[in-house]
């Protein structure tokens, strides 16, 4: 099966993500304006994560994204979906694209889990980043898209939307860094050397202008084509999905985390690594990257190429670590989709490849 036949659309809701749905309706028709059931529930495919479901009524549907358990249970600071909450509710209206928030629900004694309840946006979520259903022209107009509205999201200043508070205060990359490094620590399953050195390496290697902190933005932690969601037919995204990782931050560290789709190949991580993107009429990574630069104001492309190798291999180690805590609920039985299972096995070689970046650096 391909991933757009793994992630697309929905199933029946697993047996450790069942939730009491006379429960969740009751609650829904006395808190949420406008909603009447009979509630029924499926899930999405996607979301590896915090499991995500189609509400469905007689009158419209929603999507609700939930925590997959108690906090007790869980990961510190991981699946904070209150955050990605917060961060929708203060965009939408601000010319970012993202779904309509309704509710959140802390109280874990409802469904014995905290979510929320957003508009369902209807569109198109594509997984293969070469576009292969598409035309060369269709190609180019989708990654402009994506860019324009990456670079939409960072001019926004946080202040103005009241979110000055929504990351912490000090350097972006070493706070990520090291968080990054404790949650490797927490979810290690079977060592990997490479990590090791990464995280002795990365913070002695932080460039100039990723410690200047007058670049703050909000970042979205998780920026690439699979968290999208396009208009059904024309080259537009009306919604941003996926907010868990969002905070505000360095926006060069989203910006080249998204770019590393040119670095890795197709298969696993749905790269573009290797393949003619100038055949495919997709932009090469220096034509996005000027770009973006043009859109954004924040640094020239010369500048980025100096420091691009430090940028990848910090961006490789995150989604190694990423990964590894995917195996780790995997083995403890949290993770939430089938295919957390292939996603858990990539930690060793984004892992190498990460390293060998920081070599070049």
């Amino acid at each position: 099966m391909t991933d757009q036949q793994n992630f697309t659309g929905t199933r029946p809701v697993a047996a450790q993500h069942t939730v009491d749905t006379p429960a969740l309706q009751r609650w829904l028709e006395q808190h949420m304006t406008g909603f009447t059931g009979p509630l029924s529930l499926e899930m999405f495919k996607g979301g590896q994560s915090n499991p995500t479901y189609k509400l469905i009524t007689p009158q419209r549907a929603y999507v609700m994204r939930a925590k997959p358990g108690p906090v007790a249970k869980l990961l510190p600071s991981a699946h904070a979906i209150e955050r990605e909450f917060r961060v929708m509710g203060a965009l939408h209206g601000t010319g970012v694209p993202v779904a309509q928030m309704h509710v959140l629900c802390e109280d874990e004694s409802v469904i014995g889990r905290a979510f929320y309840v957003m508009e369902c946006v209807e569109g198109r979520v594509m997984w293969d980043q070469s576009l292969p259903d598409l035309g060369r022209e269709q190609r180019g107009a989708i990654y402009d898209e994506m860019n324009r509205v990456m670079a939409a999201l960072h001019t926004v200043r946080p202040a103005s939307i009241g979110l000055s508070d929504y990351g912490k205060p000090g350097n972006y990359f070493e706070r990520q860094i090291g968080r990054w490094s404790k949650q490797y620590v927490a979810s290690v399953t079977q060592p990997i050397p490479e990590m090791d050195k990464l995280m002795e390496w990365l913070p002695q290697h932080i460039p100039a202008m990723a410690r200047d902190e007058s670049l703050v933005s909000i970042v979205h932690g998780d920026y690439r084509l699979d968290n999208l969601m396009f208009h059904p037919t024309e080259p537009r995204v009306l919604a941003i999905l996926d907010w868990e990782l969002s905070t505000l931050g360095h926006p060069l560290a989203d910006f080249s985390y998204h770019c590393m789709a040119w670095h890795i190949p197709p298969g696993a991580f749905r790269g573009i690594g290797g393949l003619d993107v100038q055949a495919l009429g997709i932009p090469t990574e220096a034509d996005y990257i000027a770009r973006y630069c043009e859109r954004t104001g924040f640094a020239t492309p010369e500048q980025l190429k100096a420091d691009w190798n430090f940028y990848l291999a910090y961006n490789l180690f995150r989604l190694a670590a990423i990964l590894q805590g995917i195996a780790k609920r995997v083995e403890a039985g949290t993770a939430s989709s089938a295919q957390a299972v292939s996603s858990a096995a990539g930690a060793r070689p984004l892992a190498e490849m990460a390293w060998r970046f920081a070599q070049q650096a």
